[in-house]
């Protein structure tokens, strides 16, 4: 029996942070040992947002999958691919856009969340609203059964899994209804106790060197009510406790936790065992990532073998669509 396929994409507007870490990768590396993966270089979606700005987005692509790589996903058992390299994503989309009602895309609470979040920049566009449509179409390309995305990301799949219903209901049942499989939630937040975020400029970076990861801990907000020294901290809202609880021995973090709440620890020291902390746990990581970035041609060599392979499944899914919708015309691929 064939592992049921998973399809999942990250939009290349810079490096990967820690919060890409422990919110997607660390769940894709464990996705890898069961399922079927597929996971791809968003950088059509990227184009939403950022599309008067889109130098960032060929340097991204290298960048990210060195990241990949670095975090233990395995090219070997899953396939990496860039979407615009896939034409058929497009052509998925604009079927998909003639059978999706607009309703559908204007009541998403992921569009109007992004609009708010998202103002100083123009996304009134076409291209924004219908994020959704392309999504649908970069999962049902490859007739994934599973899509795993974050709590915010859920309405997205939901909204592939109507487009799907249609689409079945209109021309017969050529696509798995997916499931949502939800990722799990990073507890890391920024240095400033926000979502951790390159906008937000507040991101902790796999590549981070260990004098930026020094400074950037020490800027980290800790306990809020904590003013001066001398006064007791509480480690269950200090954020800078959170990163312990990953990258600090049992033994310490019970000490640590002790001696905040008794003032026995100031948050400068903290922040420095953290750090230290920090950097010995991202060591394999940054050093698989510094061996690959010496060698561009191995990136370059498994983005081609895995765009070979997703477009293959592209182009038949494509021929069962265009049968079903009988628009295939004379002269078009077999």
């Amino acid at each position: 029996m064939k592992p049921k396929r998973i399809v999942s994409g990250m939009r290349p507007t810079g490096k990967m942070h820690l919060g890409n870490l422990h919110g997607a990768l660390l769940n894709w590396k464990k996705l890898q040992q069961q399922y079927d993966c597929f996971y791809f270089i968003a950088d059509w979606h990227a184009l939403t947002s950022d599309y008067a700005h889109t130098e960032i987005i060929q340097q991204s692509i290298y960048e990210i999958i060195l990241d990949w790589i670095a975090s233990g996903i395995d090219p070997e058992l899953s396939t990496f691919f860039v979407q615009s390299d896939i034409k058929e994503h497009a052509e998925l989309f604009l079927l998909f856009s003639m059978i999706t009602p607009l309703p559908w895309l204007e009541r998403n609470p992921t569009y109007k969340d992004q609009l708010k979040e998202l103002g100083q920049k123009d996304i009134n566009t076409y291209g924004f609203l219908g994020y959704p449509v392309l999504q649908a179409a970069d999962i049902m390309i490859y007739k994934a059964n599973m899509v795993p995305v974050g709590e915010d990301q859920a309405p997205h799949v939901e909204l592939t899994r109507e487009i799907v219903r249609r689409f079945n209901h209109l021309y017969g049942e050529i696509f798995p209804i997916p499931k949502v499989l939800l990722a799990p939630t990073s507890r890391i937040l920024g240095l400033d106790r926000r979502k951790m975020s390159k906008s937000y400029n507040n991101a902790i970076y796999l590549s981070d060197s260990d004098q930026e990861i020094d400074k950037k801990v020490s800027q980290m907000i800790t306990d809020p009510q904590r003013a001066r020294r001398k006064d007791p901290g509480d480690p269950e809202i200090c954020n800078v406790f959170t990163f312990h609880e990953i990258y600090t021995d049992s033994e310490t973090i019970s000490q640590i936790s002790q001696d905040c709440r008794l003032a026995n620890i100031g948050c400068v020291e903290c922040k420095k065992i953290m750090s230290e902390n920090l950097k010995q746990g991202l060591g394999p990581l940054r050093a698989k990532r510094e061996e690959l970035a010496d060698n561009k041609s191995i990136i370059k060599e498994i983005l081609d073998v895995g765009n070979q392979k997703a477009r293959a499944i592209a182009r038949q899914t494509m021929i069962e669509v265009q049968d079903a919708m009988k628009i295939k015309t004379f002269g078009s691929r077999t």
